[in-house]
């Protein structure tokens, strides 16, 4: 009777507790599932990913963001990996409704009884809402929340969803998050590649990422490994066979970096800039693939045509001396740990790498890297060294090797083929931005020597004045006004005095030939015939002209200096304007960013519509050309006034140009096609596209000033070099079937110029060889142009010396004319013809 009495109260006293249970339980989900989120949005849930940039083909240039992280739909995830984590995490995911009660009272004895690892309480699903859509603390509340959202999620999303939501989420360690990052950074695989044991080991690491790294702590990595194999032999996912093979074999781990096809810094960093100032900070969170522009071809010649030919200017110009004189070969030797000490602190920029001279002889140098090991230096790799003096003047060259290396200097070297050779950081810098003229897609574009030197864009943001490069452009406007190719301006000197200042404006070589035809004056580069064009046309039309091809109004001089391109610009803003011409008159719109799409396949949020070139538009402007323009007063002192020069503060650069002005909340699905405004007329702008032809190609008895250009081969190039006073800035700008590219080379210092070596630095031998270069390898592919005459161009024989029609005898060619321009009167015979020099002295040809 006592036993059964007992028994009774037992039993009383568990329905009571029960009971109990069941209504705090009752009360415990009431209360703490008020606010708890909608487990339903786990379906569209957007998980952390790192932002991709990519070139136009898909190739990967640069990842921003903490977290490493390559979603998977469950059918992408390998069963070996789901074996492996449902043996390590949860051995009961497939039978629990959420909570394991069964798993929670295993933990809690193992906990208390067995020494080893521990599965835990908690269950993959409560993991998945614990890091969803909780905090890490650790509190009773969190942890009913916790069970609550776990048994919501099992009634609303399959076991398959969350296995996957979990695998896509968790930390591996080393910024990895998810199987697919993990199986890179630790393996460089795809999770379908993994063997039996490199799962085991992905699956041991979420439990304590940092501890487990088999990178940093490989002894308790494979420790942790072979116990996953185990629980996978324990509940039957391998077999004993699989299992003995598994635990022999070495962790086999190394760390891999994301796999980059190709270096575009600038690129990476345009784009970088943009997603942020559209998307704050959730453009490194979100899973953004951010498609540009850019090929790898295009931008990997942009790349090395700078780099090269930076190089080779800095070598013509001598050897500065060692980075740093650690010690002096009078002095003790530093030992080894302090010299890498001295050079862990520097970093390699482009190949060229820091290193420590610790042995000389009259052949070779001996020098120590980063990584400890000795490089040998013979007087062949070195013997380009002569002293660098200044700009425009070298010592000589050494004739050994330890006239120029001394023990204890840190120096730059660099490897060519097998060879280690003397270099230096390059002191001046360049830029390159090629685009599609039709369109404004940039194909490549380079800001400078290293974006680790130097994170400053030099081809969107250095304003830089342009020399020669801008006189395409007035010379377009003076067509305008009815001048052509054919008209005749002085090429003479030119003395103006302005108060107690005189202006002589000189030619370059300081050579004067007369009477030039304006073709002649534009493939010479005439700096006085410009002046002379300039005046014919006045400087306040010209300067508002500029606005046509894009040029920002507050960068315009209005004076006479405008003619030599005093006016200063980005190389971006000058590809624009070369586009206008070869395009037929359409000012495009430049652009980088060609898409941008979710990385989980959700789809595109933005397509860019650019503005494009009509080639077939019945839209021409205006009736160009038919203006007459009086050439009387080309050779009086311009009452244009002198004081109207910009203010430098007040100089624009690109202003995002080349960065669409998207909406991110709503999509771009307008495919409309939408065309350039027409801002030149076509057969002015095919005049002048001819007239950048002959700078190239020259004429009978004349050698334009781009001939180098030659060496591509081709008859649809043409463009033109640009040098300013002192050779401070060097251009070239130019075209190759749909493509133009512009190069600007110079100092980031104003007030240094390029000087001279055994040739002057200018646009024609500094710029000009990065721009061949480069459309070797862009043209490569292009086939060549046919232009379409416009309407209103008419092709004339003419006499070449006077532009006029020919008589009997003379020598004549063919030029272009807007109708209503071309020549009436027939060309005289020739009496006489003077020659002025620079000293302004006068001889007679005939």
């Amino acid at each position: 009777m006592i036993f059964v009495r007992v028994l009774k109260f037992i039993l009383k006293l568990f329905i009571g507790l029960f009971l109990c249970a069941l209504v705090i339980g009752i009360a415990g989900y009431a209360y703490y599932s008020k606010e708890l989120p909608d487990v339903a949005t786990l379906k569209d849930i957007r998980l952390q990913t790192p932002m991709q940039v990519l070139s136009k083909d898909g190739e990967l240039i640069a990842i921003f963001g903490e977290r490493r992280r390559t979603p998977l739909k469950y059918n992408e995830i390998p069963p070996t990996v789901v074996n492996a984590v449902i043996a390590t995490e949860d051995a009961r995911f497939y039978e629990h409704f959420g909570i394991d009660p069964i798993g929670i009272v295993r933990a809690m004895y193992i906990g208390l009884k067995h020494k080893g690892f521990s599965q835990g309480g908690s269950t993959i699903t409560q993991q998945v809402a614990k890091n969803f859509f909780l905090t890490p603390e650790k509190s009773i509340a969190r942890k009913a929340k916790e069970i609550i959202l776990a048994i919501r999620m099992e009634k609303e999303l399959s076991k398959e969803e969350i296995m996957a939501l979990y695998l896509n989420m968790i930390n591996f360690g080393s910024r990895a998050y998810g199987v697919a990052a993990a199986s890179y950074t630790f393996f460089g695989k795809t999770p379908e590649q993994l063997t039996i044991d490199e799962a085991a080991l992905l699956a041991g690491l979420p439990n304590a990422p940092s501890a487990y790294n088999p990178v940093a702590h490989p002894d308790r990595a494979l420790t942790r490994r072979n116990w996953v194999l185990g629980r996978m032999l324990d509940q039957s996912y391998i077999t004993q066979a699989q299992y003995n093979e598994a635990i022999k074999k070495p962790l086999g781990t190394s760390y891999h970096s994301p796999q980059i096809e190709f270096s575009a810094p600038y690129v990476a960093e345009m784009a970088r800039q943009f997603m942020y100032d559209k998307f704050g900070e959730n453009a490194y969170t979100d899973g953004y693939k951010v498609y540009t522009t850019i090929s790898k071809t295009d931008q990997i010649a942009a790349t090395e045509a700078v780099q090269k030919n930076i190089i080779d200017y800095d070598i013509r110009h001598g050897y500065r001396g060692p980075e740093k004189v650690l010690w002096q070969p009078n002095e003790t030797a530093w030992d080894p740990e302090k010299i890498q000490q001295t050079l862990n602190k520097y970093i390699c920029y482009s190949g060229m790498c820091p290193a420590v001279i610790i042995a000389v002889s009259d052949q070779e140098a001996t020098a120590v890297l980063t990584d400890k090991s000795n490089i040998t230096i013979s007087y062949q790799d070195m013997k380009w060294a002569r002293p660098f003096i200044s700009d425009s003047r070298q010592g000589a060259f050494p004739k050994k090797v330890s006239d120029t290396l001394k023990v204890g200097q840190l120096i730059w070297v660099k490897k060519s083929d097998d060879n280690w050779g003397l270099a230096q950081i390059p002191a001046v810098n360049a830029a390159l931005v090629s685009l599609d003229s039709d369109n404004g897609a940039i194909k490549a574009i380079v800001g400078g020597y290293d974006f680790n030197l130097s994170k400053f864009n030099r081809a969107t943001q250095a304003l830089r004045q342009l020399g020669s490069n801008i006189k395409p452009f007035i010379y377009t406007a003076t067509l305008e006004q009815g001048l052509t190719m054919a008209t005749l301006l002085n090429d003479a000197p030119i003395v103006r005095s302005t108060g107690s200042e005189t202006w002589r404006p000189k030619n370059s070589p300081p050579t004067y030939a007369g009477p030039l035809r304006l073709r002649i004056g534009l493939g010479m580069s005439k700096n006085v015939m410009m002046v002379r064009a300039l005046r014919a046309i006045g400087i306040d039309y010209a300067a508002e002209y500029l606005e046509r091809f894009g040029f920002p109004k507050e960068n315009i001089s209005h004076n006479e200096s405008l003619a030599l391109g005093s006016a200063s610009f980005t190389p971006l803003q000058v590809a624009r304007a070369y586009s206008v011409i070869t395009n037929g008159g359409y000012l495009i719109t430049p652009y980088l960013i060609e898409k941008i799409e979710y990385n989980n396949g959700a789809g595109t949020i933005y397509q860019h519509q650019p503005v494009i070139a009509c080639h077939d538009c019945n839209d021409d402007i205006g009736t160009a050309g038919t203006k007459s323009v009086a050439l009387d007063s080309v050779e009086n002192e311009s009452n244009e006034s002198d004081s109207e020069e910009p203010e430098q503060a007040n100089l624009k650069a690109d202003d995002n140009l080349v960065l669409p002005d998207i909406n991110p909340d709503e999509k771009n699905t307008d495919v409309t096609p939408k065309y350039a405004p027409h801002t030149v007329n076509s057969g002015i702008a095919y005049i002048m596209k001819d007239g950048l032809r002959s700078i190239v190609f020259g004429g009978s008895d004349w050698q334009g000033t781009a001939w180098r250009v030659k060496a591509l081969g081709r008859k649809d190039v043409g463009g033109k070099t640009g040098t300013t006073n002192a050779s401070k800035d060097v251009w070239f700008s130019g075209f190759g079937g749909n493509i133009v590219t512009t190069v600007w080379m110079g100092f980031d210092d104003h007030r240094r110029d390029l000087g001279r070596t055994f040739r002057a630095e200018a646009g024609a031998v500094t710029a000009n060889p990065v721009w061949v270069d480069y459309m070797k390898v862009a043209l490569k592919d292009v086939p060549v142009k046919e232009d379409v005459k416009p309407e209103n161009v008419i092709s004339v024989t003419i006499d070449q010396k006077t532009g006029l029609l020919p008589n009997s005898g003379s020598k004549t060619m063919s030029e272009y004319f807007i109708k209503g321009t071309e020549p009436t009167g027939y060309a005289t015979q020739e009496v006489g013809t003077k020659v002025i020099d620079s000293e302004g002295n006068t001889s007679e040809l005939f």
